[in-house]
């Protein structure tokens, strides 16, 4: 049994403005399986419902998201369990010794008026009992094992580069071993230098604990460097399934080529092409494909059908026209 089950998944933005009412179809049918072990990568445009998606999973979400139908079901030893249903106190006991979640940004996670120190307790001392002594020692080890010399236990967020910040979020996120952890753009805001710090210690630190890793980024290079398998986003939905060296090496939907031709390569001057056009509003979807407005290859029936995400290759997962999808009619 996979560690995630991700079943017809939907979560909407209710909004009630000035007594107009809108669904914003963030996450609009997302199906997906995780392996245990493994990293999955889940990437896309700003404002394609990547971020929506990581809080649904983490069950962290408040409206005006909702979910509307579909299931998050995590192996727990029992069978599955579907986190959807699960009350808060149950919820509780998961967060940050089964799953963790590194929401984008590490201010969002640092209170800005307390030491470092005085979150970890507050994290750490919120699932486990320990004397003091035990607990800073095991959090100075931890933070030895990122790089991170103990004077930071004594700062405030503020007195700290957002590269230490960012370590320091990362290691909130794995004090406690995790089997799952969520990363929602952990490399955002950085320079490429620490992005690349960042990268290596998820690697290492995936190798060493055995954990899972969620990996949310619009960085196709990091995904490159770290994913097994990696999936493709698009106006809410799951557009392109497949293992990262497959979908790199042949990207069989049109929105995944313009991504990975974006990425810059060494010694190479061409001019680089984007998908033209923009994302639709995810408030106001077109009809068909969601993609066809932007699209060079666009027919007939991807203005007014909707392409499912099927196996087109052996573990390859397409929701595309071009290549072979029986078309209704």
């Amino acid at each position: 049994m996979p560690l995630l089950r991700v079943e017809n998944l939907k979560a909407y933005y209710l909004m009630d403005i000035y007594g107009i009412k809108r669904a914003v179809r963030a996450v609009d049918g997302v199906s997906f399986q995780v392996e245990e072990n493994s990293i999955f990568g889940i990437a896309g445009e700003s404002g394609c419902g990547k971020t929506s998606l990581i809080k649904v999973l983490s069950a962290t979400f408040t409206p005006p998201l909702t979910v509307q139908e579909g299931k998050v079901i995590y192996d727990l030893g029992n069978g599955g369990t579907d986190i959807l249903s699960l009350g808060e106190e149950d919820l509780r006991k998961l967060r940050w010794e089964f799953l963790s979640y590194m929401p984008q940004g590490s201010m969002n996670v640092l209170n800005p008026v307390r030491r470092v120190r005085n979150t970890f307790h507050d994290f750490v001392g919120a699932h486990r009992v320990g004397t003091t002594p035990d607990f800073l020692a095991d959090v100075t080890e931890h933070l030895g094992h990122l790089g991170l010399p103990p004077e930071v236990l004594a700062s405030y967020p503020h007195q700290l580069s957002g590269g230490m910040r960012q370590r320091i979020t990362l290691a909130l996120a794995t004090i406690l071993k995790p089997r799952l952890i969520l990363a929602d753009e952990p490399t955002t805001a950085l320079d490429v230098v620490v992005q690349r710090g960042v990268v290596q210690l998820l690697k290492r630190i995936h190798a060493e604990q055995k954990n899972t890793l969620i990996l949310v980024t619009h960085d196709m290079a990091v995904h490159a460097n770290l994913a097994d398998r990696l999936a493709i986003m698009y106006a809410g939905k799951i557009v392109e399934e497949a293992p990262t060296a497959e979908l790199f090496g042949n990207p069989l939907h049109p929105y995944t080529s313009y991504l990975i031709r974006s990425l810059p390569r060494i010694g190479d001057k061409a001019y680089k092409v984007s998908a033209p056009g923009a994302p639709p509003s995810l408030a106001n979807l077109p009809e068909g494909c969601r993609f066809h407005p932007r699209c060079p290859h666009a027919m007939d029936a991807c203005r007014t059908e909707e392409p499912e995400l099927l196996d087109v290759a052996s573990g390859h997962n397409l929701a595309c026209f071009l290549h072979g999808q029986a078309r209704r009619g």
